[in-house]
């Protein structure tokens, strides 16, 4: 290189240094010592000492682990369909060309940026089931509410069903593909003769279908950590592990979390770390590859990745 070019190099990584700096102190350093305290016994106040596979032995013969693992991926596999459905009609709405759309898209966005904290004990006092709103509701039709937050069989159901309170953000994101639709299509469509629900399926969805895609990843991503809802909802109370009665509401970050900072077996909780990661990237591999016979990108060369509408 040019001493002009290696001079322009010096600054460009002079200028990107907050961030490498930041990324090696609070990302690349916790991740190598979690993976170094996977392998150790250490509970904080005395001096690790190594174990080897000894944590992922024990992981494997843990009831509440199965539990806790089975909790996120049968929440996983409700909570992200109808995430993925009801963001996607909020976001076929805010496509609409009506006076005001700016202002609802506002107000569907502001759940997205509210605080976890705040948001779980708005909802703790919704799912109430002596005062709670939603009981209050159903009583005004003649429904008499279940004990939402203290019932094996409800509480899942209360999960997901809060999980919808955050779909605006997914729908601005849904909202951003309808927009990159070129409008032509529509309009030959309707010079075909084709129907609401015959340009929706053959036009609408299909453009769409790499944001479904992008959607979907990080849905998977975001199911496995879930824990705050759980945490001031369910965390402190219910059974010894913070996980409500029968632990049905014990998400894997929720026991993770007690292990770390209940227990102090933070060798445990490194390994659950690393098992929980690795299952969310196997399922994230699967969708990843999945994406042949269901994505399809309008670009002449996609690379082989999905196909091209």
């Amino acid at each position: 290189m040019s001493k002009a070019e290696r001079r322009e190099e010096r600054l460009g990584f002079l200028f990107i240094s907050p961030w490498l700096i930041g990324l090696v102190i609070f990302a690349v350093f916790p991740i190598a010592a979690s993976l170094i305290i996977s392998f150790m016994k250490w509970d904080i106040y005395q001096s690790p000492s190594w174990v080897g596979l000894d944590n992922f032995k024990h992981l494997f013969h843990d009831k509440l682990f199965y539990k806790s693992l089975r909790v996120t991926l049968v929440y996983s596999a409700f909570a992200i369909p109808l995430g993925l459905i009801f963001g996607l009609a909020l976001s076929l709405m805010l496509n609409l060309n009506i006076r005001g759309i700016n202002t609802y898209r506002t107000l569907f966005y502001l759940p997205s940026v509210i605080s976890g904290v705040a948001i779980a004990m708005v909802w703790k006092w919704i799912f109430n089931s002596d005062y709670g709103l939603l009981n209050y509701l159903l009583s005004l039709i003649g429904i008499h509410g279940p004990k939402w937050l203290e019932d094996p069989n409800w509480i899942l159901t209360t999960y997901i069903i809060m999980s919808l309170w955050s779909i605006g953000g997914s729908a601005i994101i849904f909202l951003g593909g309808l927009q990159n639709i070129p409008g032509h299509l529509y309009e030959a469509a309707k010079i075909d003769g084709a129907r609401l629900l015959q340009r929706f399926s053959r036009i609408t969805l299909p453009l769409l279908t790499p944001t479904l895609f992008f959607q979907l990843l990080m849905g998977i991503i975001g199911s496995f950590q879930v824990f705050t809802s759980a945490f001031i909802m369910n965390g402190r109370g219910g059974s010894s592990s913070g996980g409500g009665p029968n632990n049905e509401g014990l998400f894997y970050m929720l026991y993770l979390y007690q292990k770390a900072f209940k227990t102090f077996d933070m060798g445990y909780a490194s390994a659950m770390a690393w098992v929980g990661g690795i299952i969310s990237f196997i399922l994230a591999i699967v969708v990843y590859k999945s994406q042949g016979k269901w994505v399809f990108y309008d670009a002449e060369d996609n690379n082989g990745k999905g196909k091209t509408a």
